[in-house]
């Protein structure tokens, strides 16, 4: 067998991370006093050369005043974050991160932004798609970044308001274990001031049994992104928006305040707790 053949094929975050160490070794930098130029611990610059974790948006940025590359490695951040989502799936992703307000009706799974890095690997692995582990591993990466909009100061983080069909709480993903910590997860998110979660129970017949989400901006109008078979497109039509808004004003109403939604949660989590 050819060289070429046996060796691995690097995915867009490992490649950032070997990008990094060269020019940092280039420039004669520890990993510590890169950490310092950009605002982050010698540590953290450890685990994005190694591809454990996902670089954000800000230590791109500041590679790129160290390195006196322009925009290069925040470009190259984009795209290795960007890069195993389907085409379809991008423009999804930009919304995402500049959304003031997030509302979202999950149905059979827990919406992507709230999955634990278990729950999303094990999702990763059904269906007849057979993945390889380090692309895997890439996609979980991937999935995890997309909490960085929650956690970010400057802006504000988005309103995030989740309705959670009581399906997406009893579809067992990767066993016991993995929904209990993604039940505790959502507990959890559940104390942000800006995070709302609502619980819909078997009994209550739902507005629609179609998950959708709907991305609202300060500056711009409502879009709305539903998945099909063949993908979804981002839609922001009034008409339909609009629609959609009234359907999703519909499923708040119909399901669990957030107070009795936790408990539900919570006595959910207990039949999963060993």
């Amino acid at each position: 067998m050819d060289d070429d053949e046996t060796q691995k094929v690097l995915t867009p975050v490992e490649i950032f991370g070997v990008d990094v160490r060269e020019m940092r070794l280039a420039r004669r930098m520890s990993v510590r006093g890169l950490g310092a130029a950009v605002g982050y611990s010698g540590a953290y610059v450890s685990k994005v050369e190694r591809a454990t974790i996902v670089p954000s948006a800000k230590f791109a940025e500041g590679c790129d005043r160290a390195f006196g590359t322009g925009a290069m490695m925040a470009r190259q951040r984009q795209s290795a974050v960007e890069g195993d989502h389907p085409t379809w799936f991008v423009p999804y992703l930009q919304h995402e991160r500049k959304a003031s307000r997030i509302f979202t009706y999950s149905t059979l799974y827990v919406m992507g932004m709230l999955q634990t890095p278990e729950y999303a690997r094990a999702l990763y692995r059904r269906g007849p798609s057979r993945f390889s582990s380090s692309t895997i591993d890439a996609k979980v990466l991937e999935r995890a970044s997309r909490r960085e909009v929650l956690d970010r100061t400057d802006p504000a983080p988005p309103v995030l308001w989740v309705v959670l069909h009581e399906a997406s709480l009893r579809v067992v993903m990767g066993g016991p274990q993995i929904m209990e910590r993604q039940l505790k997860r959502l507990l959890e998110d559940a104390e942000r001031p800006n995070v709302t979660l609502q619980f819909m129970p078997f009994g209550c017949p739902p507005a629609t049994d179609a998950p959708f989400t709907l991305l609202a901006f300060d500056d711009a109008p409502t879009v709305l992104h539903a998945e099909g078979p063949q993908g979804g497109r981002p839609q922001d039509t009034p008409k339909i928006t609009s629609a959609a808004i009234d359907t999703y004003d519909r499923l708040r109403a119909e399901a669990l305040g957030q107070s009795e939604s936790l408990t539900r949660i919570r006595k959910i989590l207990e039949e999963y707790a060993p």
